[in-house]
């Protein structure tokens, strides 16, 4: 596998916050209660199965309550059993804040443990034990079962398992296993099908995963673990990978990619944005990344909805989607919800009906004008802040232009990358008025999206990202007064397919108060080596499916 970085983010499984990291770990060396079904449909590849699990799991009438029976034969690389405790002891860490960072924080979030007065779990996590006892009311073990008691109503909390929630070797077992923050590399521990036998992080280096002696395939259905062995090769140079499986000669032909193909490499390779050419057919795929690219516009800056749809309809989206790429990139988005997120998205006529009229992908400055004096208020000032870049730099222009035909003043707040993370200019909170922004549901509900953009603390308020997401700065306050009532009904609805509804007519509401102005959702072109078998983009994580693949003969 080739890799442009010279290391992964994190091996630890409280840390690890990447889906192309959780579709490979997973995979490889890190099992969870459940797991996502290996389908190249996208409907059913979005639906849980079990995985050290028996089933995937049972809930109590509010789910409120959630158990999980583990299957016999659950085992560590070094032979001795996987225990109840060793899940529930992964699950703890994640409290350590101080020292567990990075990673999902739902255990924190979800479990029924109270709060400090400073909005902090209680429970400080197993390394200070402050509040153990209020951790083990709410994570209990008896036997081969894990029950979790949640703070609310959580239907979906069965994929929420899916991240943060892997074992970690307790240390009453296993004491001196882990490694707290240093737990990386080969100090990991395996219960998957291959193990970590070198592990070298810089450029030129390299990650070794080998078979696991002492995994036990009657315990484990579903990883086929084909290949004797995995390297990942740091360091690489993104068109130096592209040339090398493109061309995909000698050991190259069992290679895969880790990341996506550059546009300027995908001449030839691809007849359209989706289909790969006859040439290329069953190893180079084109399909949606897991992320929704939108601008925020801040609604406390720009109360009045008439004038932020002024802004949304003036701008030239398909000159910035030029900019970036071309239409291989990216298809034009309609919402903050993906198609690839399953049930809850629905198209939301944005482009088509919302405003009365079509929009162009160029903008309507006409409409746009229309709309400021439906306002009955002057054109405001507005700064667009970015960190810079070529591409940046060219979308900002592209911005100007766009706005500036419709009658506002825009000025371009441009700032180096490298000053992002000054006390002048943070990275997340340059200027908090308009902006640019993504953001990828972690698992298929918009209970990972809605909840997180347009509810919550404004992650700019102080000048920092001070907690949530919520670019956008919505509240009750912002057009639609149950905003947050109707946001907390979907997220507790038990019915799926009447909660589906609840999420699509919410991001359908987002759209038309125009608290972001929805661009793309991203595509990603990915390629395998001639000699790779099994290869398809599997809809969870749109990543490779590593627990199928496989090489062919030579």
């Amino acid at each position: 596998m080739l890799k442009n970085a010279t290391d992964f983010d994190y091996y630890d499984p409280q840390r690890i916050y990447g889906p192309e990291d959780f579709a490979f770990f997973g995979a490889t060396i890190m099992r969870s209660l459940v797991t996502y079904k290996a389908s190249t449909d996208p409907t059913q590849a979005t639906t849980l199965v079990p995985d050290m699990a028996t089933d995937t799991g049972t809930s109590n009438a509010d789910a409120t309550t959630w158990s999980f029976t583990l299957r016999d034969g659950l085992s560590w690389q070094d032979g001795s059993p996987l225990k109840c405790e060793d899940i529930k002891y992964g699950v703890s860490r994640t409290f350590a804040t101080d020292v567990i960072n990075g990673g999902p924080t739902y255990a924190i979030r979800f479990l029924d443990i109270p709060k400090d007065d400073d909005g902090s779990s209680s429970y400080k996590g197993p390394y200070s034990a402050h509040g153990q006892d209020l951790f083990d009311q709410a994570v209990q073990c008896d036997g081969n079962t894990i029950t979790f008691h949640l703070n609310k109503t959580v239907p979906d909390f069965n994929y929420t398992t899916t991240l943060g929630f892997g074992a970690v070797p307790n240390p009453i077992d296993h004491p001196g296993v882990d490694t707290q923050e240093n737990y990386v590399g080969t100090d990991v521990w395996s219960d998957g099908p291959y193990q970590i036998t070198s592990y070298s992080p810089e450029p030129d280096g390299s990650l070794i995963l080998d078979r696991n002696p002492n995994w036990n395939r009657s315990s484990d259905d579903y990883r086929l673990a084909y290949p004797d062995r995995w390297e990942v090769d740091f360091g690489l140079d993104l068109n130096v990978i592209d040339q090398r499986i493109t061309s995909s000669v000698g050991a190259d032909s069992y290679a895969i990619d880790y990341g996506s193909m550059q546009p300027e490499n995908l001449d030839g390779i691809f007849s359209d944005s989706h289909t790969a050419t006859a040439a290329y057919a069953g190893r180079a795929f084109s399909e949606y990344d897991p992320y929704v690219r939108f601008y925020y516009i801040n609604t406390k800056t720009f109360p009045d909805r008439d004038i932020r749809a002024a802004m949304l309809v003036a701008l030239d989206r398909e000159a910035i989607q030029t900019n970036s790429g071309g239409a291989s990139i990216a298809d034009f988005a309609d919402g903050v919800l993906k198609p690839n997120i399953g049930p809850d998205y629905a198209a939301t006529g944005l482009w088509e009906t919302m405003f009365g009229e079509p929009i162009p992908a160029s903008g309507d400055p006409d409409l746009a004008r229309a709309l400021i004096a439906e306002s009955g208020h002057a054109p405001p000032k507005v700064t667009w802040s970015y960190l810079r870049s070529p591409t940046a730099d060219a979308n900002a222009a592209t911005i100007k232009s766009s706005l500036e035909k419709a009658g506002f003043k825009v000025k371009l707040d441009g700032v180096d990358v490298h000053s992002c993370y000054s006390s002048a200019y943070p990275c997340f909170g340059i200027n908090g008025e308009f902006g640019a922004a993504g953001w990828a549901a972690d698992w298929p509900n918009a209970s990972t999206v809605i909840p997180a953009l347009f509810t919550g603390p404004d992650p700019y308020g102080g000048g920092y990202l001070t907690g949530g997401s919520n670019f956008s700065n919505v509240d009750d306050t912002s057009g639609i007064p149950d905003w947050t009532a109707q946001v907390e009904d979907a997220e507790t609805t038990l019915d799926r397919a009447d909660q589906a509804a609840k999420w699509q007519n919410l991001n359908k509401e987002a759209v038309e108060q125009a608290w972001v102005i929805p661009t793309f959702f991203n595509l990603s072109q990915t390629m395998t080596g001639t000699k790779i078998g099994g290869a398809y983009r599997w809809a969870p994580y749109s990543s490779w499916p590593y627990a199928q693949l496989y090489v062919t003969a030579d």
